[in-house]
């Protein structure tokens, strides 16, 4: 990759949002680094740029320069993350893809979104607030929830058995292969690809 390429303006920066530090490198909060880290090691990258925020990579998928990074803030301040994204690259909204956990759909399913509300995941509404927009694209993925009446907190905290890490992982990778649909054709034809 030449210098000047460095300088233009990605095709698209892919946030994965989680909790920093090894004692919730596991827990199904951090299924957004999961998704970094498959997509990085897919690709032969590290994330090596280090700022107070982020840590980043910019890489070459399918031909188009994309920011791989993972929020070094906590998920309830991944706003903070979003802003700095948008800009030191000089993306518009819309080429902003975050990637996240999500309680509200089944173990090892993933939707896509143009856009939409928090659903009541606390870094989405951080980001939210962060950009003063709904309008940016999202990758669900489905951890499955607590039985009724139990913590949520401890559950997004906890780590998913081996079976459910399974199919959490199978998600990722069918999330990795949308990330193509998305650059080639958008995000409304890649939601009715992968929905």
């Amino acid at each position: 990759m030449n210098k000047n390429s460095l300088s233009l303006s990605p095709d698209l920066v892919i946030l994965g949002i989680g909790n920093p530090g090894h004692q919730y490198a596991k827990t199904r909060h951090n299924v957004g680094f999961w998704f970094i880290d498959q997509l990085a090691e897919q690709e032969g990258v590290e994330l090596k740029r280090q700022k107070s925020l982020v840590r980043s990579s910019l890489i070459q998928l399918d031909n188009r320069s994309v920011v791989l990074a993972k929020t070094r803030t906590f998920v309830n301040v991944s706003g903070d993350a979003a802003e700095y994204l948008l800009n030191r690259y000089q993306v518009k909204l819309s080429r902003l893809l975050v990637v996240y956990d999500d309680i509200h759909l089944p173990v090892g399913r993933i939707r896509l979104r143009a856009q939409g509300s928090s659903g009541g995941h606390n870094g989405i509404r951080s980001i939210i607030t962060g950009v003063h927009s709904q309008e940016f694209p999202r990758i669900r993925i489905g951890v499955g929830s607590p039985e009724v009446g139990g913590d949520q907190i401890g559950y997004v905290l906890g780590i998913p058995d081996e079976q459910d890490k399974l199919a959490i992982n199978i998600a990722i990778s069918d999330a990795i292969s949308s990330v193509s649909a998305i650059l080639d054709e958008g995000i409304d034809v890649a939601m009715n690809k992968f929905n």
